[in-house]
């Protein structure tokens, strides 16, 4: 338990805010920010801006001549092994830190609960916080925890559907059912992740980009299609941009040969997905891409991709717009097919459900676990 003043409180608070700054550009790295205090007094601040640059705790210290005898506030345990930088813990001890306060564990086993335990050895008052402000650092780093903790990636499932829950036409018209603004929206979403998936179907009917335009965009992320028997066009705009913006191409053992290879050729990379059934094969993919350090997917594809993925057990936030628009008709399109659940008692229940009004649009929020 935490023995925590209001001070501390407001403190950590800043720095959970500050770890925001990374978003996008630290993975698989976590979004880290911490807040320096001396007798009341901000010191210093930082974040880990990107990967590979310096952790949170280090860049609040390089903006402060002198911390002796100072609390500092950090939004995740701080790490005790070398990676691409050194250990935090060096810094803290160097500065003559006196104690520190942490949001939130480390999850990694090369991490979880080594930095704080080195830092009491050395005299140094560590305090966990809890409740709100623990559980918002958590949220904070969903990604980085479900791959710690599974090896494999974080699933945001994002579409867009109609007052009667449609998802397209009967003929799979879709474009667009919601507005502009939402759909801005959701290239910043596809900013902020690892990969974009779809399914081959959504592949083949909008013959998609899936990058992120929007301004200030300096890393686009992978593009991965579900392809069971590798069907992705050449001259689809997703192969051919492959050699610009990285693809990975999910198949199975029914892919003929000659297409893998021609899609290897173009520069996609190729995944082969094992399993009994396709929730199976979702699982075993997923594998191989948390393998990779992949820690966060955009999953936009069609109905039947959804689907597969729910069943699978691997959907952990959607975030679905609802649209003013009702469209009727027995054979359109719900955003999520597969098996499903046989009883309302064994359907998945959502942990938490948050709306917002995006122009003309809802936004449906709903975080269906935690890790």
């Amino acid at each position: 338990m935490s023995t925590l003043e209001a001070t501390d409180h407001l403190h950590l608070a800043r720095a959970i805010e500050l770890a925001e700054g990374g978003r996008g550009a630290t993975s698989p790295n976590p979004l880290v920010g911490a807040v320096v205090v001396r007798d009341g007094r901000v010191l210093g601040e930082g974040f880990h801006a990107a990967l590979g640059e310096p952790h949170a705790e280090r860049a609040a210290l390089a903006t402060i001549e002198d911390a002796r005898g100072a609390t500092m506030y950090v939004s995740l345990e701080p790490c005790a092994h070398t990676g691409r930088t050194p250990p935090c813990t060096d810094a803290i001890i160097e500065a003559g830190i006196r104690r520190v306060v942490i949001a939130s564990d480390d999850p990694t086993e090369k991490a979880s609960g080594r930095g704080p335990g080195i830092l009491r050895d050395e005299g140094i008052e560590v305090v966990f916080a809890d409740g709100e402000l623990a559980a918002r650092a958590r949220l904070l780093n969903q990604p980085f925890r479900k791959h710690a903790r599974t090896g494999r990636p974080w699933i945001l499932f994002k579409s867009a559907m109609t007052l009667d829950g449609k998802v397209a036409t009967r003929t799979g018209d879709s474009k667009w059912i919601s507005g502009e603004d939402s759909r801005r929206l959701s290239h910043h979403w596809r900013a902020e992740v690892d990969a974009v998936a779809v399914g081959i179907g959504t592949a083949l009917a909008d013959d998609p980009q899936l990058t992120a335009r929007i301004e200030g965009v300096t890393r686009q992320s992978r593009r991965i299609v579900f392809d069971s028997e590798a069907r992705l066009p050449l001259d689809s705009q997703l192969v051919k941009g492959a050699l610009e913006v990285p693809l990975t191409v999910v198949v199975t053992r029914a892919a003929p040969r000659t297409a893998v290879d021609a899609l290897e050729v173009a520069g996609a990379e190729i995944i082969t997905a094992t399993g009994a059934n396709e929730p199976d094969r979702v699982r075993n993919a997923l594998v191989q891409l948390g393998a990779q350090g992949i820690t966060a997917i955009l999953l936009e594809g069609g109905p039947h991709l959804a689907g597969a993925f729910l069943d699978a057990g691997e959907v952990d936030e959607i975030r679905l717009f609802l649209a003013p628009v009702v469209l009727g008709g027995s054979s359109a399109r719900d955003p999520l097919e597969g098996e499903g659940a046989e009883r309302i008692a064994a359907a998945v229940r959502a942990l938490s459900l948050d709306c917002a009004r995006v122009a003309d649009d809802v936004l449906i929020t709903a975080r269906m676990r935690e890790w």
